[in-house]
């Protein structure tokens, strides 16, 4: 029996642009869904969070069957915050499909996708998806495909790229527009082509590096990985060259590889495949299973170093343990130290305090993630202002700087500058078309922080904003980045309707009628550039005088939708977001005034000093 053809293809795109439905194209297509998954969108993001939010957040596999060839699909997360997911699993694959909007052409996600993906030298086939836009440009689209791999310094190889047409929603895909509809065919003819077959290696002593993790409560950890030589096979004693340089013998106890998206078990595993194994229960990413008789360490997967941190606290609030089941910081230290098993991009280190640990990420929705995630678990936890982190280089200051583009009607487009402009922000380009202004800044990292809320409010809604690490430059100095207050409750109790109807008209509120607040709670934004104490419990006083006017229906203006991203923005360094199984709240550090006052004399000379 002739040995299988393996190539194995990352797809490869900005958010939105359509990798997880071109996926579903490839499973559906090639028949590897069974009747109950056809007719689901999205197959690949089994996550809640993932199809809640519309984005993929893990990179998953899959494989599918094209003739003699087998080709292990690894669909990848398009958000920067994302990168380490992109970056470990680039280095496992022959190709990448390169997926951009006819409309949008390539964004700022798309460049740090690529970019690594040329690096590692792979020749990448575009396809230009979503041909059926009323706003398509592909002419316009693939010329700036061009100027980006140029931008890249790719090769001439690299640069000569295969150029595909689609509507991955309807798995389309054509050579030329005018082609007829063939299904996906063209792309398997265009991948087997352009790619060749994972050489065969089988009969080299056995080399396999851990590009994923996962966890099973049967089995145990899971590590998933590229055979790159040999053949593994169950039951076989091999040698684990960790990362800090040390080796231990161990026994694969499974294994296993894709069929479709299913795990199946198999006895052994040949060179080129993407395949799980089960048996070694300290196993981490970027180490390496070796044959015993020959130990080559692969070189370790390099991760980009974290931008942004926040601490992540025990909760301490009045309603601390009301819903979570994990409240301790013992459980709040083993959840972290769960994570740093199988994200690679996370960063937890101890603080002065044991309540307190610094968890440091690429971005605002990495670390959103992480926090969804626990709140669902069941845990409580207080959470800090996000901190930008410093770079010294020659004693000098640097901080993380970001290219933001906005995407906005033309009526917003002074505003979105003077909002830019306000935050140090430095315009790159702006280009109008079709009543729309895409409009290109360079901003400091921390600068953004609060920045996409009040971006949705000004733009009513109809902005889009994509931000991506572009460097690290010179401190920039003091950025004032909000500009209003708070109110802040004075009481402990439940809100009455009676008393925001009154405080109304002094700014906007976070809560509404029957909402539990206890001193020190936050319940609203100030219309002033200052923190108001307000009591939101206060009733109506009952007298037995009645009058016309005086019981009028109480109008409430709706309350603030309270998202853990919204509050993340918003907070200042005094305040902290409180994250419960059933509740997001925010809140003063220090809960009472004359605790305030000490905190604020106590800053105030350690400043003086």
């Amino acid at each position: 029996m002739s040995r299988q053809k393996i190539i194995n293809i990352a797809v490869i795109a900005h958010v939105d642009a359509g990798k997880s439905t071109l996926v579903d194209a490839f499973l559906k297509q090639s028949g590897a869904l069974s009747k109950n998954d056809e007719d689901v969108d999205c197959v690949m993001d089994s996550n809640d969070l993932e199809r809640e939010r519309g984005i993929t957040i893990y990179s998953k596999n899959c494989s599918v069957f094209y003739k003699d060839y087998k080709i292990n699909i690894v669909d990848t997360p398009g958000h920067a915050d994302f990168s380490s997911e992109v970056e470990r699993i680039i280095k496992t694959v022959d190709t990448v499909i390169l997926l951009v909007d006819s409309a949008e052409g390539p964004m700022p996600q798309t460049r740090f996708v690529l970019q690594k993906s040329l690096e590692l030298g792979l020749k990448p086939i575009l396809l230009i998806n979503k041909i059926d836009k009323k706003d398509a440009r592909e002419e316009e689209v693939v010329s700036m495909v061009y100027d980006l791999f140029f931008d890249l310094n790719a090769n001439e190889e690299q640069i000569e790229f295969p150029i595909l047409y689609g509507i991955a929603k309807n798995g389309i895909v054509k050579i030329n527009e005018s082609d007829p509809d063939n299904g996906i065919i063209p792309l398997f003819e265009t991948i087997i082509s352009h790619t060749a077959a994972y050489p065969d290696l089988d009969d080299q002593p056995v080399q396999m590096q851990v590009s994923n993790l996962a966890y099973d409560e049967y089995i145990g950890r899971l590590g998933i990985g590229r055979v790159y030589k040999g053949t593994l096979k169950t039951g076989e004693q091999v040698v684990l060259c960790k990362n800090d340089g040390k080796q231990e013998k161990c026994v694969i106890t499974k294994l296993f590889n894709y069929e479709g998206i299913k795990r199946v078990p198999i006895k052994e595993a040949h060179s080129g495949d993407i395949v799980i194994i089960a048996g070694i229960p300290d196993l981490s990413i970027g180490e390496t299973i070796c044959d015993k008789e020959h130990i080559e360490p692969l070189p370790p997967i390099h991760i980009d170093e974290p931008t942004l941190s926040m601490n992540f606290m025990v909760n301490t609030s009045p309603f601390a343990g009301r819903s979570g089941k994990y409240v301790t910081s013992r459980n709040l230290k083993e959840r972290l130290e769960r994570e740093l098993e199988v994200n690679v991009g996370l960063r937890v280190e101890a603080t002065d305090s044991t309540d307190t640990f610094k968890v440091s990420g690429r971005g605002e929705l990495g670390l959103t993630i992480l926090i969804e995630n626990m709140r669902r678990e069941g845990y409580e936890l207080a959470i800090s202002k996000p901190q930008v982190i410093y770079k010294y280089i020659d004693g000098k200051r640097y901080e993380p700087v970001e290219k933001v583009i906005c995407e906005v009607p033309v009526q917003y487009e002074g505003t979105t500058i003077s909002k830019l402009n306000l935050r140090n922000g430095e315009m790159i380009d702006m280009v109008e078309r079709n009543n729309y202004a895409t409009i290109t800044f360079k901003v400091a990292t921390r600068a953004l922080i609060g920045f996409r809320s009040d971006f949705i409010n000004f733009t009513r809604g109809e902005g889009i904003l994509i931000r991506s690490f572009e460097d690290y430059e010179p401190y920039q100095g003091e950025i004032n980045t909000r500009t209003n207050g708070v109110m802040v409750s004075n009481a402990t109790g439940t809100a009455m309707k009676y008393s925001i109807f009154n405080l109304q008209e002094r700014g906007s509120f976070f809560i509404g009628p029957q909402t539990e607040v206890y001193e020190g709670m936050i319940v609203g934004v100030c219309s002033r550039d200052m923190d108001m104490p307000v009591n939101p419990t206060k009733n109506k006083t009952m007298t037995a005088v009645r009058s016309t006017g005086h019981d009028d229906a109480m109008l409430l203006t709706p309350p603030i939708q309270l998202t853990l991203e919204y509050a993340l923005e918003f907070i200042s360094d005094d305040e902290l977001v409180e994250v419960t199984p059933d509740a997001i709240r925010l809140r003063k550090r220090w809960l009472t005034d004359i605790e305030r006052k000490n905190a604020y004399r106590e800053k105030k000379k350690l400043n003086e000093n």
